[in-house]
């Protein structure tokens, strides 16, 4: 068994589109390797700093992934080896194991794929787009449904005036 604490640099950006670990950040890998009959399992923790962007506001943000690995790398034509499909098991290469896949799989796995600024993040604005945790108390748009459009240029409405139109021709009793 050999004890492995190690930080290194993110090869590549390693994530979904919207949130990742970003290439060259740091990743610090705390890892416990032993020799089993089969190959070497790896177990311990990952852990690094993630940036994104947030699905609901689209504003940028920074967060922390932690992930715990627990990982076989068989040695060639070991019994785990001839027993699984191609593919399924990470190999003891030349006395090295590579855990960049391994990392790669567990991150894509633990960071979500609509991530949020926070938890209770509002989102924009679908008429305006102005981000509502921003926006003043209480905003919002006044809209006149397509279909009373007409009616509403007849009156001499102007198309803001909303769902209020109606309101306002019951407010004159002369005009009916």
């Amino acid at each position: 068994m050999r004890a492995e604490h190690r930080v290194v640099p993110s090869p590549r950006r390693i994530g979904a589109e919207m949130v990742a670990i970003d290439e060259g950040a740091d990743i610090d890998l705390d890892l416990r390797l032993e020799a089993v009959s089969e190959g070497v399992l790896v177990t311990g923790t990952v852990e690094a700093d993630t940036t994104g962007e947030c699905s609901r506001c689209l504003e940028p943000f920074e967060g922390n992934v932690s992930l715990p690995v627990t990982e076989l790398f068989a040695y060639r034509d070991s019994e785990t080896e001839a027993t699984t499909e191609e593919g399924e098991v990470y190999l003891v290469e030349d006395d090295t194991i590579d855990l960049e896949p391994v990392i790669v799989d567990a991150v894509g796995l633990a960071l979500p794929f609509q991530p949020l600024c926070s938890e209770d993040c509002l989102g924009l604005c679908p008429e305006c787009g102005v981000r509502l945790a921003i926006a003043e108390p209480g905003h919002g748009h006044d809209i006149l449904d397509p279909r009373w459009a007409g009616l509403a240029a007849k009156f001499g409405l102007d198309a803001a005036a909303g769902s209020d139109a109606g309101d306002k021709n019951d407010s004159n009793p002369e005009e009916k």
